[in-house]
């Protein structure tokens, strides 16, 4: 008997913590939208509009300090963690900004919904935001993210836009696209929002 509940609580607990991470791999997975500007050898400038997020603030310091204990807080809130028990479509990506002053998590919100027409969340720690119209530079990069690949392609990013005269604004930020235990095909990016005059260049 003992050994039948221990499998049924295991069982749980692994359909809990996949769950949210299930929903990200899902092929009918929202996508945040952007227009790309312009298209460099090794980066790109996008146009993002205005989105809906769900953020979360942290004292962590690194990519892995963040990330679960993050995940887990948003994945309460759009998995019926909110005032109206209302389940939220996960979207993908999933926006990290990894500093020394306030990390940040966010889900970005489906395009049907905004900050007027969101549930409020019970965790006092979900908060939603709504962004500001911005053109950023972004960077792609595969395999498994780490705080290692968060600082060197950050880095590369930088140096790219200091070649060719572009202004980095604020702090790099990493979007991943993908669930854990998906091997193949995995997609990350640090972007920068930048300086950028659309109708000058």
């Amino acid at each position: 008997m003992k050994l039948i509940l221990t499998i049924l609580l295991i069982s749980i607990l692994v359909m809990f913590v996949i769950r949210p991470f299930t929903a990200i791999a899902s092929g009918n997975t929202e996508q945040q939208k952007y227009r790309v500007v312009r298209a460099f050898k090794d980066f790109e400038i996008r146009f993002y509009p205005s989105a809906t997020l769900a953020t979360i603030s942290s004292d962590a310091k690194n990519y892995k300090e963040l990330s679960g204990p993050g995940f887990r807080k948003l994945a309460g809130y759009i998995f019926g963690g909110n005032e109206s028990n209302t389940k939220i479509s996960m979207t993908a990506p999933v926006h990290m900004d990894v500093n020394d002053s306030e990390s940040s998590m966010s889900f970005v919100m489906p395009s049907g919904y905004t900050k007027n027409n969101l549930p409020a969340p019970d965790d006092p720690a979900v908060k939603i935001t709504q962004t500001s119209d911005e053109y950023v530079a972004a960077i792609r990069f595969g395999g498994y993210a780490s705080d290692s690949d968060l600082k060197s392609w950050s880095e590369k990013l930088h140096g790219l836009l200091k070649e060719n005269g572009i202004t980095p604004l604020g702090n790099f930020r990493f979007l991943g696209y993908n669930p854990p235990y998906q091997f193949a095909g995995r997609r990350n990016e640090i972007i920068v929002k930048v300086d950028w005059k659309e109708n000058s260049r």
